[in-house]
């Protein structure tokens, strides 16, 4: 499976030559091949870009990440047909019912839940994450009860301090808003890549959001973006902050009995959370996963 994330931050060239992605500086050549590539990140607009490459990497299913003149993650581009049955995918998509999309929603947000709860375990949070513990059970079909954003409260505010608002404009706030931005697009790619809409979710449902079903299923996933800019970010956040959080699908994860990079983990958790919704395994046995 494809494991690099590619960071461009200077002006530059990018082709395509005979099954490779061309990088054409000034002074520098350099050449990788598709194979290795699950995600480019443009983090710089005086890129030049052939349409041949966004051909091959389409084809490929290699995930385009295009940033603004801020350096913040705007678009993505993705292929437009990711599997060869997507008609049949759609198809079976629209008719998920809605109890097993609440179901699933459930399931979702107990496994963010139990993630949230875990950090602060190791963060010395103890009376948080016992808290959160407790709140895992409480979880509803649907999420009826709101448990999310209840324990979403205690969490922030006990990890960053009781001052701390999602709202403000902080390097805390932009670094877990790019990490969170990295962390949709390796979604979004998933989904995709399984003839699936990312338009139509099963919580999210905005009709201005065209990452719904992405937005649901990352959920668990958003207190690693959490521990990388817990443990990492300095008092601003830099190029070396934006690196780390782009290179976060490398970090190590404990799933089915074994030891993954966070990539292969949300690729897995993904067709777990298809295959549920699809009835093909019961929601109970969608596979639980950990921080190494």
């Amino acid at each position: 499976m494809s494991f690099r994330t590619l960071f461009i931050e200077s002006q530059c060239r990018l082709s395509y030559s005979s099954g490779y992605m061309v990088v054409r500086k000034e002074d520098d050549t350099v050449k990788v091949h598709l194979s290795e590539i699950s995600t480019v990140i443009l983090q710089t607009e005086r890129v030049y870009i052939s349409a041949y490459l966004l051909s091959e990497l389409a084809k490929a299913k290699i995930s385009l990440v295009i940033s603004d003149e801020k350096r913040n993650p705007v678009g993505q581009y993705l292929p437009l047909y990711g599997a060869h049955n997507v008609s049949k995918r759609i198809q079976e998509q629209m008719g998920w019912g809605e109890p097993i999309k609440k179901r699933v929603w459930q399931r979702v947000v107990r496994d963010k839940i139990t993630q949230q709860a875990a950090f602060l375990r190791e963060r010395d949070h103890a009376e948080a994450a016992k808290i959160l513990s407790s709140l895992v059970p409480e979880v509803r079909s649907g999420d009826s009860t709101n448990r999310e954003a209840q324990s979403a409260r205690i969490y922030f505010s006990s990890l960053f301090g009781q001052g701390f608002s999602r709202d403000d404009d902080s390097p805390v706030n932009a670094a877990l808003n790019y990490g969170y931005a990295v962390l949709l697009s390796m979604v979004n790619r998933e989904i995709v890549s399984r003839g699936y809409l990312t338009q139509c979710g099963i919580c999210h449902r905005n009709e201005y959001n065209q990452f719904n079903l992405a937005c649901d299923f990352m959920e668990p996933f958003r207190p690693i973006i959490d521990r990388q800019v817990s443990d990492y970010l300095s008092d601003v956040f830099d190029a070396n902050a934006r690196r780390m959080l782009a290179d976060v699908a490398n970090v190590s994860l404990s799933y089915r009995g074994g030891t993954y990079r966070l990539g292969s983990v949300v690729s897995m958790y993904v067709q777990d959370c298809l295959n549920a919704l699809g009835k093909k395994i019961a929601v109970d046995d969608i596979q639980k996963f950990a921080s190494t």
